[in-house]
């Protein structure tokens, strides 16, 4: 392939996954108790995504890296200290709520309006990259509406390998269930592949990568556009934290099929 790949990744900030995380309802709907507090991360599905694009941008020459990403830009800004040092890409921010209520058509549509808007963008040479879930705002949807509104129709969800041939052609491998794999061949770009988990571990970080990609980092930040996304038309009547429930009792010297028996009845009830 003798121009490469234009591979934009789709990817934004969660809450860290070990914070205790308690739900509330605001004057804007449902969201999480001191959220704008809570320490966060690059979603983990989408920081494979963006691994696996900075990989194949490396092996296919002339290829380039681009990480739309939506979410307020105080906090934006936070996260790139971190992922800027990962892999080399270019920023296009969007200022909105990153929430796990937010709805998935919105969602879509300030991505796909934002991917459409990069300057010199050949959708002939086009991959979208993203996750194939995600940690908080987990309808599975996302990448596919993005793609719909992009036009793409070659779209592959939960791919974990992509090989790519000479002549831009390539193959994906997606999981399906019974923890088997789909294998198929594409004729080429344009692609939307929704990432798993891939196969790459997290890159080491490079103080040089970082301050390469934070001289572009910051100027995306400061010219963010506002994203007007939310719950949409879904209501919420409650939410609330999974309760727990625990019963203990201890016994001494009870034979294991007295104890197989308290079981089945504990099942059953």
């Amino acid at each position: 392939m003798t121009n490469g790949f234009q591979i934009v990744v789709c990817g934004s900030l969660v809450p860290d996954p070990l914070q205790t995380l308690e739900p509330v309802t605001t004057p804007q709907g449902p969201g999480l108790k001191n959220e704008t507090m809570l320490p966060s991360v690059l979603d983990p599905w989408s920081a494979h995504a963006l691994f696996e694009a900075a990989h194949l941008a490396k092996q296919v020459a002339g290829s380039k890296v681009w990480l739309v990403s939506l979410g307020p830009k105080a906090k934006l800004q936070q996260l790139m200290m971190t992922v800027a040092q990962k892999v080399p890409f270019e920023l296009v921010a969007l200022d909105g709520s990153a929430s796990g209520f937010t709805d998935a058509h919105g969602v879509a549509a300030a991505l796909a309006d934002a991917i459409g808007a990069i300057p010199g963008l050949d959708k002939s040479r086009l991959l979208v990259f993203g996750g194939c879930a995600s940690a908080s705002r987990d309808a599975s949807v996302t990448m596919q509406l993005v793609g719909e509104r992009l036009g793409i129709c070659d779209q592959f969800v939960g791919v974990d390998e992509i090989h790519v041939q000479a002549d831009g052609a390539f193959s994906v491998l997606e999981r399906i269930e019974g923890g088997e794999y789909l294998a198929s061949t594409c004729a080429g770009a344009p692609a939307v592949l929704a990432w798993a988990t891939g196969n790459l571990p997290e890159p080491p970080n490079n103080p040089q990568i970082g301050m390469g990609n934070m001289r572009g980092v910051m100027p995306a930040l400061q010219k963010a556009k506002p994203a007007a996304v939310g719950v949409g038309g879904i209501a919420y009547a409650k939410t609330e934290i999974p309760a727990q429930k625990r019963q203990t009792r201890i016994v001494k010297d009870a034979s294991t099929d007295e104890i197989a028996r308290e079981i089945v009845e504990w099942i059953r009830q």
